[in-house]
């Protein structure tokens, strides 16, 4: 069962399965990169406003699990209406700002760019396709991308577990 803070703001009650810290593995590969493993920590937090505050990181794994340097980081907000829209906004110090519109629906979100906007020396990227769903308590999720002259395509996968119940902003 999900617990919806008695402070959340009625708009992200859908959204409310996200809360918390979740913390787990994944595996990515693109064709302009070699295949990896990667261990990531997401958290959700909620302050009573009409949204979701969201940050992800994450770090390159070795054979044996361990860390060995970081990799991606994205913070944003996640908005969603009674009817299961979904609209996310993500910033990344690559120079990658995106807005994402989708769905939410029982523990899952499907969500796709609606808009990519880069600084002169971010790599290239035009669009993404991200998939989550709550599956027996863990936070599953695929993230496809269409970057470097590439179609849209598999980049990241991962699985996480909630360390954390937080469910307050800081």
């Amino acid at each position: 069962m999900i617990e919806i803070p008695d402070d959340m703001h009625p708009d992200v009650v859908p959204l409310a399965f996200l809360l918390g810290i979740w913390e787990g593995v994944g595996v990515g590969d693109y064709p302009t990169i070699e295949a990896f493993r990667f261990g990531q920590q997401v958290t959700f937090t909620q302050d009573g406003r009409p949204f979701l505050a969201y940050t992800s990181r994450t770090w390159l794994l070795d054979d044996d699990g361990n860390r060995v340097r970081p990799l991606a980081t994205e913070t944003g907000y996640w908005k969603s209406k009674l009817d299961g829209s979904v609209e996310v906004t993500l910033a990344h110090p690559t120079g990658i700002v995106e807005i994402w519109l989708g769905e939410t629906d029982k523990g899952r979100i499907e969500m796709r760019t609606d808009v990519v906007a880069r600084t002169v020396d971010a790599k290239e990227y035009t669009a993404g396709h991200r998939l989550y769903g709550l599956v027996k308590g863990e936070l599953m999720y695929a993230y496809d991308m269409a970057a470097m002259g590439h179609p849209l395509q598999s980049h990241m996968s991962a699985q996480l577990k909630r360390v954390d119940r937080e469910i307050a902003a800081e």
